[in-house]
């Protein structure tokens, strides 16, 4: 009778230690997310208090006409209106990023692929020229737009100094509104073609399977073939990374052109993000620049929902 006594106590034992082991670990996986948690809470509340509030508070503002000084008013779709049908400069501005984009992405984006095909060659030096590459979008975007300030002035830059060796005389750059936009697209060549997409696009294509290449060249491909069919392919998703952030950047331009020419002359560099940014900073139309920054916010979403679309008939992802 002891036996079978403890041998229908066996069970019972064996199940009470497994139900402390596992709440054992339950309070241990608890303890870690608490502590988890813990850490994640100074982000958590930087995340509420200075960007989610401050984007819902935009949104609310948006409907509203508001000076700082006084509290909002709600006008409802007002300063929609007014930004669409009544502001002389909202459709020009607005372009004007456009033609920059247009400009400036193509040349970038190629740029960075053919330096980071260059690099990716393996030559003595390498290394160095990485650096030297990349050390340009290093620079605070103020120092850069006051460094190229002084290098593209009219009378005493370097650049006219050098075109007046050779009998050249420089145009205005900066101060000219017909080559105003294109030094800015100079500039931000300068800072972007050795950057983190270049970088990206090193890091594709050392990814690039070396058997791949191998096997097309035993079929006689050429070089221009095997980077057309096996290269491009293999590296389209770093394209596309690169083209979506490159278009988000480059419809925000603001610094170079609030601080080499404060939108001028003549509103040749009049961009949408400096017009948000006088609106609501300048001339203390809160409501208004609201409603221009959340049209800003729809043009970006649409434009990267159009590439992420598109992209489905070019960009190849490999799977497994």
């Amino acid at each position: 009778m002891a036996a079978i006594s403890s041998s229908k106590t066996r069970p019972v034992h064996k199940a009470s230690t497994l139900a402390r082991i596992v709440g054992a670990s339950s309070n241990l996986k608890t303890g870690e997310a608490l502590w988890a948690y813990a850490f994640l809470l100074p982000w958590l509340l930087g995340l509420v208090i200075f960007a989610a509030g401050p984007i819902i508070a935009s949104f609310y503002f948006s409907f509203t006409r508001y000076d700082v000084m006084s509290p909002p008013v709600i006008i409802g779709l007002e300063n929609y209106q007014a930004a669409f049908f009544e502001d002389d400069l909202f459709w020009p501005s607005l372009g004007r990023t456009f033609y920059f984009s247009i400009v400036y992405i193509p040349i970038s984006l190629t740029g960075s692929l053919i330096l980071a095909i260059l690099l990716n060659r393996g030559l003595p030096g390498t290394t160095a020229y990485r650096t030297l590459f990349f050390l340009p979008s290093l620079t605070p975007a103020v120092a850069t737009a006051l460094l190229w300030q002084w290098v593209l002035h009219p009378t005493v830059g370097p650049v006219n100094a050098a075109l007046a060796a050779i009998g050249i005389r420089g145009p205005g750059w900066l101060t000219s509104p017909d080559s105003a936009l294109m030094s800015l697209v100079v500039m931000a060549l300068w800072n972007s073609i050795g950057s983190n997409r270049m970088l990206i696009f090193l890091a594709a294509l050392q990814g690039v399977p070396e058997q791949l290449v191998e096997a097309a060249q035993i079929d006689g491909a050429g070089t221009w073939a095997k980077f057309w069919h096996i290269t491009l392919p293999m590296i389209s998703p770093s394209i596309l990374f690169n083209l979506i952030m490159g278009v988000i950047g480059s419809l925000q331009i603001f610094t170079s052109a609030y601080v080499t020419t404060g939108g001028g002359p003549s509103y040749a560099t009049w961009f949408f993000a400096l017009h948000i940014y006088s609106q609501a900073f300048k001339y203390f139309r809160m409501g208004y620049g609201s409603a221009l920054a959340w049209i800003f916010v729809v043009i970006l979403l649409f434009f990267t929902w159009f590439q992420l679309r598109i992209s489905q008939r070019w960009v190849y992802y490999a799977t497994g």
